[in-house]
C-alpha cells in the first residue's frame, strides 16, 4: 500500500542535533542576559559607568514617569532580574517576557523619535534586545539551563510560551499608558 505523502510541520536541519542547539541557545541566552543585567545594574546601582538609582530616578520623571524613583527601581529591577533569569535558563518564558516588556517602553518612550539606528538614539538596541528575546521565549532555553536541570520543561510549551508573550507586550504598553509626559 503506498501512503501519499503528507507536507510535514516539523522544520528538520540535518546539520544540527538537539545538543547543538542548546549550546547556541547557551551562548546567545548567556550574553544577552548579562548584557541586561549589568544595563540595569548602571541604573540601579550605578555600575559599569551608569547614573545609579538617583541620577535614573530624575531621568524617568522627566520622561513623565512619576514618581520617578519608583519607575526607575521598576525597570532597573526588570532588566536585572530579566536578564540573570534569561542567562540561567531559569523559569522559562518569564525572563524574555520581562525584557520584551521593559524593551518595549524603552523603545517608545525614549527612541522612537530618534528613528532607527543607534548612531541617532533610535530604536535599534532595544529592538534588537526584545526581538530576540522574544526568539528565545519561543524557542526555550534548551538543555543546558537551570529549567531542564530542574524538571522544569513543563515551561517550554507553545501555550505558555504565547501568553508570557502576550502578557510582556501587554505590560510594556501597560506601564505606557502610566506616563504622565511634561508639557513642552
Amino acid at each position: 500500500v503506498v501512503q501519499p505523502h503528507l507536507p510535514t510541520t516539523q522544520m528538520t536541519t540535518p546539520f544540527i542535533d538537539a545538543a547543538t542547539a542548546s549550546l547556541g541557545l547557551l551562548f546567545v541566552r548567556v550574553i544577552l542576559g548579562l548584557l541586561m543585567a549589568a544595563h540595569g545594574s548602571q541604573k540601579l546601582l550605578g555600575w559599569f559607568g551608569g547614573h545609579g538609582l538617583a541620577g535614573t530616578a530624575g531621568f524617568f520623571d522627566s520622561m513623565g514617569f512619576r514618581p520617578g524613583r519608583f519607575f526607575a527601581t521598576l525597570a532597573s529591577a526588570t532588566e536585572v532580574g530579566s536578564g540573570l533569569l534569561l542567562a540561567l535558563g531559569f523559569l522559562g518564558p518569564i525572563g524574555p517576557a520581562l525584557m520584551i516588556s521593559v524593551m518595549i517602553v524603552a523603545a517608545v518612550s525614549m527612541h522612537l523619535r530618534n528613528g532607527l539606528f543607534a548612531a541617532n538614539n533610535g530604536i535599534e538596541v532595544p529592538l534588537l534586545y526584545g526581538v530576540v528575546a522574544a526568539g528565545l521565549l519561543l524557542t526555550g532555553p534548551g538543555q543546558y539551563s537551570l529549567d531542564a536541570a530542574l524538571g522544569l520543561n513543563i515551561l517550554a510549551t507553545p501555550m505558555i510560551a504565547w501568553a508570557a508573550l502576550a502578557i510582556g507586550v501587554l505590560g510594556g504598553i501597560m506601564n505606557l499608558f502610566a506616563r504622565r509626559p511634561v508639557a513642552a
